[in-house]
């Protein structure tokens, strides 16, 4: 067989190994958001393979600062299971904030913040950017969620991390 035959057949060989088929794509609304995707044309959940990003979820609505930031974060376990993921799942998270307009005031929202974040992720947290910003679209929003999962990775996570020593006196 002639060398250039031989080259093509190999190459051809060669292809399925290099081609891969893109990953599928899907959107999902929970049930009462639909609008989202119709009427301002974004996707609450958008699922790539087995990425999932979940859109800005608001903490607004009636109650208190931790009634609301804690419905956040059960809307966001709603939205990763349309999707097949879990909390364990999540890999980044993105919140914004609109009362703390210095470092100080993000240390105080933090303190009642944090513990309603730990219900959720009491162990191998997700990377977390925190962002101070003036207003929200959603009325009465005191923080917006945004979130990355990479399903199955919740599955048998690791976290190497020494625990800093006590501060000395």
């Amino acid at each position: 067989m002639p060398l250039r035959s031989t080259c093509l057949l190999l190459s051809l060989a060669a292809l399925p190994a290099f081609a891969q088929e893109a990953p599928t794509r899907e959107h999902f609304a929970r049930p009462g958001h639909e609008a989202a995707y119709h009427d301002w044309h974004y996707t609450p959940v958008v699922k790539v393979g087995q990425m999932v990003i979940v859109s800005g979820i608001p903490a607004a609505g009636p109650g208190t600062y931790e009634e609301k930031v804690r419905r956040m974060f059960v809307a966001l376990g709603k939205d990763l299971a349309q999707a097949g993921a879990t909390y364990a799942d999540v890999v980044e998270l993105t919140t914004f904030h609109t009362g703390p307009t210095d470092a100080a005031g993000f240390q105080d929202e933090f303190a009642r913040f944090a513990p309603i974040h730990h219900e959720f992720f009491s162990s191998h947290y997700p990377a977390w950017s925190a962002v101070g910003t003036s207003a929200l679209l959603s009325p009465g929003a005191v923080v917006e969620l945004r979130a990355v999962a990479m399903i199955g990775s919740g599955r048998a996570p690791k976290a190497d991390i020494p625990k800093p020593d006590a501060p000395k006196p």
